[in-house]
This record gives structure tokens, C-alpha cells and sequence, in this order.
């Protein structure tokens, strides 16, 4: 496969592992000009629901006629999916010269190189500024107070969803880690969360209370479907503090819905100040238009056969996924090929999944991070199992003893790859 000039450039980064703190990426954003403060910001945390609630908010603002940014993480296939304008992702040429910059200021302050992701949030501020957006939607990366994506100043924070991940870096409570998330909250600026638990909603009003911000949760937004369980696209009825809304939303599962009430409040209260045209119009076409590939998203082969594709990689996230496959009742349980990487603590929610599908295929995903097969096989105890550590015999496998339906879910750089492995051989995903 080959190197775009922003992965090599990239790869040179990968000795420096992650590095939470903000000194050294405010110090490199100085000598660019700070132009993380050129452009009003969106910052969105969370343990899952962020990229979707990002992208979700980000098309409703691009239906208003802003000129919107958005950066996610991690990409599926390409790594310029991770920086888009106007639902366009950037340029391997530009991400690659936005990508110099932040080196050449490092290398020009005689500093430490940036981390990968450090280069990467670096680059999104400097294009972002440089293409003179209007609002850029910019998600954290890892937990929110120390993330390299928390030297901005937001004009408005959000929260999603918080479980239980990367303990090791964020606690090992849901209340500490909603403690890491709100770190993102600015003194006089709104926010807006999603607590789901008392604990988590003591947590963050706490926080809240400390730094000044004004939170208030979207847990109290009225949600109702009117879809077939598991049905897409989903008829969700939202009713805000403001108005009710009939919205039609392209992300299956009933935690989309949740997401999509915070996006409603976020694009509200943008409307309510310096972007009127953020109307309840723009609202309903954003949230139609919107897609975010790899969550839930479904892929026919076009012989009779279906593949699902969620990156579901922690224990909120299965437990979300078969949720969604206890709602559909399929006929046939689908068969599963499965990857994860070696640091997720996610061995006791595995037997929920296990329960609803039939055959499974076990894999490694790519990375170095990446569990050798053999890491899952206790959790998948008394079903049939086969480990196959080359993702491509191991999708192969799966596809041939599969009936009309192979789950595909785990890591996210599981997803991403066997997308490409689908497109090319059958012609899909577009």
C-alpha cells in the first residue's frame, strides 16, 4: 500500500507516544499565530456518541450556510477524513503542508516534535484559520481537560455520553471521568451534556459549578421514534425547551437518538446568538443529510448478503450494539468477525454479544495495539469460535461460512480496514 505525504510525514511521529498536557501544543500554536483562536469553536467530549454528535452538528451548521470545519478522530480509511470543510475532506497536499508548519515550528523553537495527534489537531486549527471558516466543530481526542484539542477557547462545550474507558489515563469511576471531560468547560460559555446517570450528572454539574460554564443537560429532551425497532433511517420527535421537532436521522440505534438531542440544543443555542440561520429548517435538513460511516452502517454485497459494520470498542458500545440487535429480531442471528485492541476492559460485555450471533470469527485488527485473537477466545467461551490473525483470511472465513448477514465490529481501525477489503472486492461502500 502506498504512503500519502501526510501519513510519512505522520510516521516519524509514532516514537512519540501519547503526551497529555497543553504546554507544549500551546507553545507550538504561538509561533503559528494562535490560530486556534481564529475561528469560533464547537469542542465535543465524551466516552462514545462524539464523532456522531460532531458530525451530526456540523451538518446541521453547513444546512445554515456556514462555512464549517470539523475534525474527528480516528479516520476509518484515509487520514484526511479526519479534517473536513463543508463536508469535503482536505487534501493530502494541504493536510501535508499544514502538517510542515507544525513540525517547522517545532524544529524553529528547538522544542520536542508534537505527538501524532498533537500534529494532526495543529494542522485542523492552522487550516481551519487559514480557510477563514466560520465555526469549526473540533472533537477531543482522549478525555477533555489535558487533550491537545483543549487550547482553544469554545464558544460552546459539549458532552456526551460517558462510560468507562481508557481507565488507565481517566479514572476508574464514570464520575472521574466525567471529571476529565468537563475539562473542556470555559466560565461564562455554554455547555451542554449528556449525564445518563445521577453519579455522572453530580459529576459534571460539580465541574460545572467550578469553572463557571452554564450546563444544562439534554437528558431531559423528549424522545420518541416512531420507526420499527432497529428500522433506518429512524422517524425520531424531539421536544427541546423550545420547540418540538419531527426529524428524520440516518445513524441507526436508539443511543443515535440521544446524540442527536445534544446536536438539536448545541444548534439551538448557536442560533439563539451569532448564527440566526441556524433555524429550526437547517436543523431538520442537517440531521436528514447527515452520515456517519462505520456505526452501524450496513453494506450490501449485492448477492443476497448483508454486512454491519459498528465500531463498537468498548463496553457502552456493545452494549449498544446488541441492544440494536435485540430490537431488529432477525430470523437469523448474524455471524461475527471481531478485533479489538489489547488495552480495552471489555472481556465482561463480550458474552452479550456472543448471545446474539451465531458462527464467530475472531481477528487483529491493525496496529501494533491490536489483540492477537487468542487475547478474546475466554470471553467467547462454549460458542464456536475460529482465530485467524490475518484480518484478510479472517474476513475471508467469515464471509464463507456466513449466512446472509456477518457482523464486523471491534476496533475501529478493524472497521476501517475491512471497508476497504468490501469496496474492493464488491464494489462497496461508496
Amino acid at each position: 500500500m502506498s504512503t500519502t505525504r501526510s501519513e510519512a510525514l505522520l510516521g516519524g511521529l509514532e516514537l512519540f507516544r501519547m503526551r497529555l498536557g497543553l504546554a507544549r501544543v500551546r507553545q507550538l500554536l504561538s509561533a503559528l499565530g494562535n490560530p486556534q483562536l481564529a475561528v469560533p469553536t464547537v469542542l465535543v467530549a465524551g466516552t462514545n456518541g462524539k464523532g456522531s454528535t460532531a458530525a451530526l452538528l456540523a451538518s446541521m451548521c453547513r444546512a445554515a450556510g456556514a462555512r464549517t470545519g470539523l475534525f474527528t478522530s480516528p479516520h476509518l480509511e484515509a487520514l484526511t477524513e479526519r479534517l473536513s470543510l463543508d463536508g469535503r475532506p482536505i487534501s493530502d497536499r494541504a493536510l501535508a503542508a499544514a502538517i510542515e508548519r507544525a513540525l517547522g515550528g517545532a524544529d524553529a523553537l528547538d522544542c520536542q516534535p508534537p505527538t501524532y495527534f498533537e500534529a494532526l489537531a495543529i494542522a485542523a486549527f492552522g487550516y481551519f484559520a487559514e480557510q477563514r471558516a466560520d465555526l469549526a466543530i473540533v472533537e477531543v481526542g482522549l478525555g477533555g481537560r489535558l487533550d491537545a484539542t483543549n487550547v482553544c477557547e469554545p464558544v460552546l462545550s459539549l458532552i456526551t455520553s460517558i462510560s468507562l474507558d481508557h481507565e488507565q489515563h481517566l479514572g476508574t469511576t464514570p464520575a472521574a471521568v466525567a471529571r476529565e471531560k468537563a475539562g473542556i468547560l470555559r466560565r461564562g460559555k455554554p455547555a451542554i451534556a449528556w449525564a445518563g446517570t445521577a453519579a455522572v450528572e453530580r459529576a459534571l454539574r460539580q465541574q460545572a459549578r467550578e469553572s463557571g460554564a452554564d450546563l444544562v443537560f439534554a437528558d431531559s429532551t423528549e424522545i420518541t421514534t416512531s420507526t420499527p425497532a432497529g428500522a433506518s433511517p429512524q422517524q425520531v420527535r424531539l421536544r427541546t425547551g423550545r420547540r418540538a421537532y419531527g426529524l428524520e436521522l440516518h445513524l441507526a440505534g436508539h443511543h443515535q437518538a440521544r446524540n442527536l438531542a445534544v446536536a438539536v440544543l448545541a444548534a439551538e443555542t448557536l442560533g439563539g446568538g451569532a448564527w440566526p440561520s441556524l433555524d429550526e429548517t437547517a436543523i431538520t435538513r442537517g440531521a436528514r443529510a447527515c452520515r456517519w460511516p462505520g456505526r452501524l452502517e450496513w453494506v450490501d454485497l449485492g448477492d443476497g448478503r448483508r454486512v454491519l459494520l459498528d465500531a463498537a470498542h468498548n463496553a457502552a458500545g456493545i452494549e449498544a450494539l446488541t441492544a440494536y440487535l435485540a430490537a431488529r429480531k432477525p430470523e437469523q442471528r448474524p455471524d461475527l468477525l471481531f478485533g479489538a485492541l489489547a488495552e480495552k476492559q471489555i472481556s465482561a460485555a463480550l458474552p452479550l454479544l456472543a448471545a446474539q450471533v451465531g458462527k464467530i470469527v475472531v481477528t487483529r485488527p491493525p496496529g501494533e495495539r491490536a489483540a492477537e485473537p487468542d487475547h478474546w477466545l475466554p470471553a467467547f467461551e462454549g460458542h464456536e469460535v475460529h482465530a485467524e490473525a490475518d484480518l484478510s483470511r479472517a474476513l475471508e472465513a467469515a464471509l464463507r461460512s456466513a449466512g446472509d448477514t456477518l457482523l464486523v465490529c471491534g476496533s475501529i481501525y478493524l472497521i476501517g480496514a475491512v471497508r476497504t477489503m468490501l469496496r474492493k472486492r464488491y464494489g462497496r461502500p461508496s
